[in-house]
């Protein structure tokens, strides 16, 4: 009966020290105060699930690099169940390259304000066959102002442009870029700049521009300088799907840099990224400067190159013409390195300042309970909690995550992170508990064997 009475006290203090586990775990739960930086956030449209693009700024205080430590917390601190979709750079498996046909465009040589007028012919899938100037030029009149690209054939979003000239107009070419679906009606894409000169016996090429992902079925090429335009060789385009197009980029603040020795800069990024681009400061005019670019991890990884191209700032007409960028794979990296090849002139003593770009983070979150909701960010120790968006949403696909309601960071995007500061109060109580929960385990097992080696009494 003893023995009984004993195990039924045994059991009740197995229950009471379970239950002081589950207190533990309780006050070990996650609350805003233990992130190093809160961001409040505004929501807009329908919920309850909504899509937050979150500032390099802001993700710079995560303390994870995969970051691992972002939360969501509603108004009374409860963590909200959320997905992030932190995107990698897109491989050229996900792009095709497409040879198109070009067509030139005249002007009469007194007639370089407005774009060239044509006429067309084209087949019945809207492939052009024939362009020719819509009024008769003199002959030694017309001038080569640009060039006809047809797209018609590619169906997905352009991402590219290649081209290849003939060498009786090397140096740097600069020109309008404009996109039609019909040939009346022409939106402007911006500029583009290819370039290919000898430098010190050596060639130096840029044949690609980048194109905003965008459909159209045929482009515009259109030289700014009278009597510029090169004779293509070679028209090539880079297309990918709409569901292989990345999120935008995302560019930092201005980096300051050292530089240990002529022709050779460093810079140190905040926290291991994902670099896609990097842009470098060419304050001086007529700066011209074959480049490569390494990078690694930490100081204790060698470099290792991953890019490498020509950077200029040239007078021109009187306009600067500018290529300062240089792109990479998306690889991690800390550390950035730039070797500067002094027969261009070089960049100066001083390390010049740099911008980089990640492609920008998306964040899902089910918003549950009271609002304001705030982003938390900033933890060593917090294990990743993201869900997969086929988890988090039902019936999730593509087009369902465009009508989600919005969540944007209330306020300046730069957050000056503090220290995490845990209450005292909460510390002792934790220790407390742990010592209790020892304590206990260690009468429990005096216990048992306490009863084990006791003989059975005779009733």
């Amino acid at each position: 009966m003893s023995q009984m009475l004993n195990l039924n006290w045994l059991g009740v203090a197995v229950i009471g020290v379970a239950a002081m586990g589950v207190a533990l775990t309780a006050a070990a739960e996650e609350k805003p105060a233990d992130f190093a930086t809160q961001v409040p956030l505004t929501v807009s449209g329908n919920g309850p699930w909504y899509r937050l693009e979150l500032p390099l700024a802001v993700l710079l205080n995560a303390r994870q690099t995969d970051l691992g430590d972002v939360r969501v917390f509603n108004a009374a601190g409860q963590p909200q169940a959320y997905s992030l979709a932190r995107e990698a750079a897109k491989t050229d498996e996900n792009r095709t390259l497409t040879d198109v046909k070009w067509f030139p465009l005249y002007n009469s040589a007194d007639d370089t304000e407005r774009a060239p007028s044509v006429r067309v012919q084209s087949s019945a899938n809207g492939a052009l066959v024939e362009v020719q100037p819509s009024s008769q030029l003199e002959a030694g009149e017309e001038e080569l102002r640009g060039w006809l690209l047809d797209a018609s054939a590619i169906k997905a979003p352009l991402q590219q442009l290649i081209l290849d000239w003939t060498s009786e107009r090397d140096g740097f070419q600069r020109f309008t870029i404009e996109a039609s679906d019909d040939l009346q009606h022409w939106q402007s894409w911006g500029e583009g700049q290819v370039a290919r000169l000898t430098l010190a016996d050596e060639r130096v090429e840029q044949h690609q521009v980048g194109l905003p992902g965008q459909s159209a079925r045929y482009l515009r090429l259109l030289w700014s300088t009278p009597r510029s335009a090169p004779v293509l060789t070679s028209a090539q385009l880079q297309s990918g799907s709409p569901r292989s197009l990345p999120l935008p980029l995302s560019w930092s603040q201005a980096l300051a840099g050292n530089s240990a020795k002529a022709g050779e800069y460093t810079w140190q990024l905040p926290m291991g990224l994902n670099v896609e681009r990097v842009q470098v400061a060419l304050d001086q005019s007529n700066s011209l400067a074959p480049v490569t670019l390494s990078a690694r991890r930490d100081s204790s990884l060698p470099w290792q190159p991953v890019s490498n191209g020509l950077l200029y700032r040239l007078t021109q007409n009187g306009e600067d013409v500018v290529q300062n960028e240089l792109q990479l794979t998306g690889q991690t990296v800390q550390q950035l390195r730039l070797t500067v090849d002094e027969r261009g002139g070089g960049l100066g003593e001083q390390a010049p300042a740099l911008k980089f770009a990640v492609r920008a983070t998306q964040l899902v979150f089910l918003a549950r309970g009271p609002g304001p909701y705030v982003l938390a960010l900033g933890s060593a120790t917090v294990k990743a909690a993201s869900l997969p968006l086929s988890m988090l949403i039902p019936e999730y696909d593509a087009a369902k995550l465009a009508t989600l309601g919005k969540a944007s960071v209330d306020g300046a995007a730069v957050v000056a992170a503090k220290p995490v500061q845990m209450p005292v109060g909460t510390d002792w109580k934790k220790f407390g508990l742990w010592a209790v929960l020892l304590l206990s385990v260690l009468f429990l097992g005096a216990m048992a064997f306490s009863l084990l080696r006791k003989p059975p009494e005779n009733t």
